[in-house]
């Protein structure tokens, strides 16, 4: 079976390239690292649990598209919130990326390795 990596390095600080990939094929199967609510220099975004959940999606969604597959194509995801009384909030931002058969789901409670609110890794579907 052939590995097809995705995405650019993974900037943290505006200066540490993390070593991983942002998305891995393999077969049908993609599988994309987690995902914090980093922005394009490397800086936590602002804003809160919304601000955060919205940004990673994006990044989400942005990285399925190297990959050729959409949302849609996501069977499941596993959340990290770094606070449980941010679990409504983020569900509400959560629900507008998947509005019809969202995939399986963990969500747990962890401290981030950064100072984020929100952390999503990704599993999708799509054969070739």
């Amino acid at each position: 079976m052939n590995k097809q990596v995705y995405g650019e390095p993974i900037m943290v600080g505006g200066a540490m390239r993390m070593p991983l990939s942002r998305a891995v094929r393999a077969g049908d199967w993609v599988f994309l690292s987690g995902v914090a609510a980093i922005d394009s220099n490397g800086a936590v975004v602002t804003g809160g649990i919304e601000a955060q959940t919205q940004a990673v999606l994006e990044v989400i969604r942005d990285v399925l598209k190297l990959a050729d597959c959409e949302m849609s194509d996501v069977v499941k995801t596993t959340v990290w919130l770094h606070d449980t009384r941010d679990f409504w909030s983020f569900n509400r931002v959560y629900a507008t990326f998947f509005p019809d058969d969202p995939p399986a789901r963990s969500t747990l409670k962890s401290e981030l390795m950064l100072d984020a609110k929100v952390e999503i890794e990704a599993l999708a579907y799509k054969p070739l």
